[in-house]
């Protein structure tokens, strides 16, 4: 077992460089390098974060936390479903089952727990950390804690923008009171977390649609562990590699490995250190599959739990009112969804009129159509100024012309119309 030493900032947000195929399953450690180039921030935060952290970890409560239990750690949560095609818009009952396989993870009482190899038990931990979906808003309205939300992007990256109404995805809850989760079609990642000192407009969790619930539909990862290992980033738990070769993860009961673990590893794979007790490729801050995480260590614990003590990162969560009654009850309008996911030209033939749908995409509001006719002259221009788009054909010549249109993004519309 390897002895907690003071982390350097290189090594606390190193990405896995050598490692760089892993980062197909959770893109976390690239995301937090990104942040530093891009935040100027983001450094001192991350290093007073770690100072307050090391600091904790060195009390002599810490130490005590390790045998006895502790008050349980509620933190309330808001699931933001953002949802292109109608089969990416999950149900409330996924949601809920997730929250269900967090718990029972972060409170060791996953029925998987008998496959800790008898030479980890004694490191396994109950964190006392509960997830609870939020029953009240920022502004004390009632909630479910779970919004579904319509959205033009068929699929994200890791860069944020999912987290933003203004990108068409949903502003986050204040983070200091919620911890939000976007649940979106992430392509090449399964998700990324935000470590503790993040700036607060994009701290969170992100999960592709694909690995969120159990019965997800990505073989291995279809348990509902990406949502653990993630809430364990977010929680100030590094990669077991500590994100680098051999590297700390700032952790003394979890054994010093070289890299990731992938599927399910048999035997007793030997760590940096050859400790014949081997890696804990079960824990859930490592890749391997869902099947084969379940447990947290006792060190992790301190670590987490060290982030709501008075001054740390996370400790405004317990002064939430995310969980109080609500004060205000309201029944919320339910969404519009479009009819189309493209552009709808109708009724086409036509006589005096067309009509553009456009609701799938609100973007093309403000863009200028082109109507020309087949010598190529332009006989009409106009500005979108709604979803339904009206289009006056009155005074043209019967025949057929050619309705196009670009938005910002490159997205073109090219329709042909013919005039009765």
């Amino acid at each position: 077992m390897k002895a907690i030493r003071s982390l350097g900032l290189a090594v606390l947000l190193a990405s896995a460089t050598i490692h760089s195929s892993a980062q197909r399953a959770c893109s976390t450690a690239d995301y937090q390098q990104r942040t530093l180039s891009t935040d100027p921030l983001a450094r001192t935060r991350f290093e007073a974060v770690e100072r307050f952290t090391q600091h904790q970890l060195a009390q002599p409560q810490a130490a005590l936390g390790r045998q006895q239990q502790g008050p349980v750690i509620r933190i309330p949560v808001v699931v933001h479903v953002l949802y292109h095609r109608p089969e990416e818009n999950i149900s409330d009952a996924t949601v809920i089952a997730q929250i269900a396989v967090l718990n029972k993870c972060f409170r060791r009482q996953n029925a998987d727990t008998i496959n800790t190899p008898a030479r980890f038990r004694p490191f396994a931990a109950d964190c006392e950390i509960e997830f609870v979906l939020a029953t009240s808003d920022p502004r004390r309205r009632n909630t479910n804690g779970i919004i579904h939300k319509y959205t033009p992007i068929s699929s994200w990256v890791d860069d944020d923008k999912m987290k933003f109404s203004a990108q068409m995805g949903d502003d986050a809850w204040d983070t200091k009171s919620y911890l939000n989760i976007w649940v979106c079609n992430l392509t090449s990642v399964a998700g990324y977390g935000t470590m503790p000192g993040t700036a607060a407009d994009k701290d969170g969790i992100v999960i592709a649609t694909g690995v969120f619930g159990p019965g997800g539909s990505k073989a291995g990862y279809n348990g509902g562990k990406t949502t653990v290992h993630e809430a364990g980033h977010w929680l100030n738990l590094k990669h077991l590699w500590g994100d680098e070769y051999c590297g700390d993860d700032g952790v003394a009961d979890t054994p010093k490995q070289s890299g990731y673990s992938a599927g399910c590893p048999s035997g007793i794979p030997l760590g940096c250190d050859k400790d014949p007790n081997g890696i804990m490729f079960m824990d859930y801050m490592d890749f391997t599959s869902d099947d084969c995480m379940n447990l947290f260590t006792l060190g992790q614990k301190e670590r987490m739990r060290s982030l709501f003590n008075d001054g740390g990162a996370r400790a405004t969560i317990l002064q939430s009112t995310g969980l109080l009654p609500p004060l205000i009850y309201e029944t919320p309008l339910p969404q519009q969804d479009p009819a189309w996911l493209h552009p709808q030209v109708y009724p086409n033939p036509a006589t005096t009129q067309v009509a553009l749908d456009v609701a799938y995409d609100v973007r093309w509001i403000g863009s200028t159509l082109t109507l020309t006719n087949l010598q190529g002259q332009r006989v009409l221009q106009l500005v979108i100024s709604s979803k339904q788009q009206v289009i006056d054909l009155s005074r043209l010549q019967p025949g057929m012309y050619l309705l196009t249109g670009k938005k910002e993004d490159g997205e073109t519309i090219r329709q042909k119309i013919v005039k009765q």
